[in-house]
């Protein structure tokens, strides 16, 4: 990015997103960060990483459009995951009704798409969720752990192609496989749910598949795996964890590597 911002805003939802992308900017100039932060999702460290923060809940967008012209944001970027459930139990404001009044099919994407639109409406340009965070995007081939058996390369090669098809139809953007068999797939539950479910029909031999949407919108629902992730893997049975190369974010690496050299998970990067 060659024209950093003075000034970020921040719509900050859970796990380590939030406070990786504030230190990513700190390091690449921005000198004023504004998060949005929401009840019973944002982790409240945040607060101690950037220059302002306000917390609301869930639907209130008006409240985060009249903090983030408050402090003088022009530019914004979504970071960390809403909870599932939560975007069905909005406590919506007026700007937030009108906003889902034009929102035909209520999907995170169409959804997020929406608030995107809404923001811009106010001159908030909201940038991709990758910004600053090239470096966290793993290239081809195996990123850590036990690298793959043949037979593994064999189901990662069918996962993607049942996880793209799955994502094309907007269902979810995971599934679970072994053996040429699809153990679970994602929908509304989320990632974990979907792992545990199939980690238990795997015993102890089950493959996660993670891709991204086709035409994925990089300002929101960007593919993310992070420690959490392997230990929810491991502790399911799942051993082995493939993400799109290039388009995956993987938060606090570090952390993963020494998890998946403990817990034998591997991580592998596969292209389109």
């Amino acid at each position: 990015m060659t024209d950093i911002p003075q000034t970020i805003g921040l719509i900050a939802g859970n796990g380590l997103y939030p406070e990786t992308f504030a230190a990513a900017a700190r390091r690449a100039g921005v000198t004023r960060l504004a998060a949005a932060a929401f009840v019973d999702e944002t982790d409240p460290k945040l607060e101690g990483l950037v220059d302002a923060l306000e917390w609301m809940r869930v639907g209130q967008l008006g409240k985060m459009i009249k903090f983030f012209k408050a402090q003088g944001v022009t530019r914004a970027v979504m970071v960390g995951q809403i909870a599932p459930k939560n975007l069905f139990d909005l406590r919506p404001d007026l700007r937030t009704l009108k906003m889902l009044a034009t929102v035909k099919v209520r999907n995170a994407e169409s959804l997020f798409g929406a608030i995107a639109g809404e923001l811009e409406r106010d001159g908030i340009l909201l940038l991709p969720a990758t910004t600053f965070l090239d470096d966290l995007l793993p290239g081809p081939g195996h990123v850590c752990g036990p690298a793959l058996k043949e037979r593994q390369i064999e189901d990662a090669d069918y996962g993607f192609r049942i996880a793209k098809e799955v994502s094309r139809l907007d269902i979810g953007q995971t599934v679970v496989v072994k053996k040429g068999t699809v153990l679970a797939v994602e929908a509304f539950e989320g990632t974990n749910e979907a792992i545990k479910r199939g980690g238990a029909l795997g015993k102890g031999e089950a493959m996660m598949v993670k891709v991204s949407k086709p035409r994925q919108d990089l300002r929101f629902d960007v593919p993310v795996v992070g420690p959490a992730t392997i230990e929810t893997a491991a502790a399911s049975g799942v051993n082995a964890i493939v993400i799109e190369a290039g388009m995956t974010l993987l938060l606090g690496k570090d952390e993963v590597v020494r998890l998946c050299g403990e817990r034998g998970v591997s991580v592998y990067a596969k292209a389109e």
